[in-house]
């Protein structure tokens, strides 16, 4: 139990919380301004997946962290729009269209990967980004090393969790996506362009989840791997559901969940539980999804016009 304790308290520990949490929450957010639109992005692990490998390759041959920021950024935002083209303007069904959009992503992101780097035997890998210490408030015992030296991009993540809070809330975009996904027929009469809301509001949460895609590959990790999404974004969906379609409380269930994972990753590094198979850990994340997800939906009110797809000529 000791040795439980001396992984947990620790400074690494806070800093591997934040940083497990950075592409979750874009991920989490990017599915929730999809979803408050009224459109469920079941595509969402196969846009992180081929918005890492081409936002890796971004920065391996262009020779900038930034520009792969920047091509996994438009990655998303393209598979996100071909997704909204296919539910919001054909009205084709939401579910199937994600998952179609998730295997079709994974085969690109397989083929295109394989044909840049044939060689197996030894992975490309690029100079991460490395950690931005602020100066003064990293100095704070405890806590200053792990919140303030981060990643930029974690910065950048906490930074917008009030900005798309407030963009939501408090402008007339935010006020035309919401109403598109509570109620498209009042929208439509009030002279809002259902279709035109719910893409664009699709596209952006794409963005969103590209960048979270290229987080695991230039920040989190120097590579690409096949595994390297690992269901975050099938964790996402339950975060916003957990989070109730609310920007800070989708911020929190990120938080929550990496809380989770990153403890399971030190149970495994301590010696005094080190008899226990490390399945038993890597399912512990997941474990509490599923039961957070039992607990909240049960009451968990859902955007009314969620998987509903809007026709204008129908009444």
């Amino acid at each position: 139990m000791n040795a439980i304790f001396e992984q947990i308290f620790q400074v690494g520990f806070l800093a591997a919380i934040i940083r497990i949490a950075t592409p979750l929450t874009l991920a989490t957010l990017g599915e929730m301004i999809s979803e408050r639109s009224g459109v469920l992005n079941l595509g969402i692990e196969g846009i992180m997946l081929i918005s890492a490998m081409t936002g890796f390759m971004g920065a391996y041959y262009g020779g900038n962290l930034w520009i792969g920021i920047l091509v996994a950024a438009l990655t998303g935002a393209a598979f996100a729009a071909l997704h909204a083209m296919l539910t919001v303007m054909l009205g084709v069904s939401q579910h199937v269209c994600g998952i179609g959009i998730t295997l079709l992503c994974t085969g690109l992101a397989y083929f295109f990967f394989r044909l840049s780097f044939t060689d197996s035997s030894h992975p490309a890998t690029v100079q991460s980004f490395q950690t931005i210490s602020i100066p003064y408030l990293s100095d704070i015992p405890v806590l200053g090393p792990a919140l303030f030296n981060q990643f930029a991009l974690t910065y950048l993540t906490v930074l917008l969790i009030p900005l798309i809070s407030f963009v939501l809330y408090r402008t007339p975009w935010g006020l035309n996506v919401r109403m598109v996904g509570e109620n498209p027929r009042a929208a439509d009469a009030a002279g809002v362009s259902v279709m035109a809301t719910r893409f664009w509001a699709v596209t952006l949460g794409g963005v969103l989840m590209g960048v979270a895609g290229a987080f695991l590959t230039m920040a989190q990790f120097n590579t690409f791997t096949f595994g390297v999404i690992s269901g975050r974004g099938w964790i996402a969906i339950a975060l916003v559901v957990f989070g109730r379609w609310d920007p800070w409380r989708c911020a929190g269930a990120a938080l929550l969940f990496a809380c989770v994972d990153a403890l399971q990753l030190r149970l495994q590094a301590a010696a005094g539980i080190s008899h226990v198979p490390y399945e038993v850990f890597l399912a512990l994340p997941f474990v509490f999804t599923i039961l957070a997800m039992a607990v909240m939906s049960r009451d968990a009110a859902a955007p009314p016009a969620l998987l509903r797809p809007f026709r204008k000529e129908e009444r």
